[in-house]
């Protein structure tokens, strides 16, 4: 659909649809009240969140996110040397984690 009211369509690239479709069960819309919303076709919408389905990116799409990612063990049972570990997570606004183990 058009995205400024001036009957030009709006290109959106895969990132802006994940995006887009993340935001739309936390919206509580209907599809139809959704597009309108956000200025998209119906189509369009079905289209996308089926192909991001079809690559894996439904977790996403839907908007759940994992409540654990295990990322293994840090510590070996033989000992070594600690290694320096410097982990920095964006967590988006402006907020970013930074830890470090020296």
């Amino acid at each position: 659909m058009s995205g400024n009211g001036q009957g030009k369509w709006v290109r959106r690239s895969k990132g802006e649809w994940c995006s887009l479709l993340s935001r739309f069960e936390p919206s509580g819309l209907g599809v139809s009240a959704f597009c309108k919303r956000e200025r998209v076709s119906e189509a369009s919408f079905y289209r996308w969140r089926g192909l991001l389905n079809e690559d894996g990116d439904s977790g996403f799409v839907r908007g759940t996110v994992p409540a654990f990612v295990d990322l293994g063990a840090l510590n070996s049972t033989t000992p070594t040397p600690r290694l320096r570990i410097d982990l920095t997570l964006d967590l988006g606004d402006g907020l970013i984690l930074h830890l470090v183990r020296t």
